[in-house]
This record gives C-alpha cells, sequence and structure tokens, in this order.
C-alpha cells in the first residue's frame, strides 16, 4: 500500500508489492511496443493507479 508522507514536499512511500505491480503493468501496456516513441504513446494513454493506506 501508498503511505503519502506529508512535509515541505509530499513524498510516496510504495511497498515492494507496489513496485512490482507497476512493473508488471508496463510490461504488459509495452508488450507490443515498438520503439521508444511508440512506448511512450502507449503509457500516456494508461492509468497506473496505487491503494492509499489510510
Amino acid at each position: 500500500m501508498a503511505k503519502i508522507l506529508e512535509g515541505k514536499r509530499r513524498i510516496i512511500k510504495i511497498s515492494v508489492d507496489d513496485v512490482l505491480n507497476i512493473v508488471r503493468m508496463y510490461q504488459q501496456v509495452t508488450r507490443g511496443s515498438c520503439c521508444y516513441e511508440h512506448t511512450r504513446e502507449l503509457l500516456e494513454k494508461q492509468a497506473f493507479y496505487l491503494p492509499e493506506d489510510l
């Protein structure tokens, strides 16, 4: 779960599971990509969400 730490700047602390989920989503979204520009286009269309720890 992500945890937002307040201070002068907002910092989001994420767990190992969150990082692995992001990598997994990235791999799924970019699987058919042919180049850097295409990868950027695919990622711009995709939303990535992390659950927040309350």
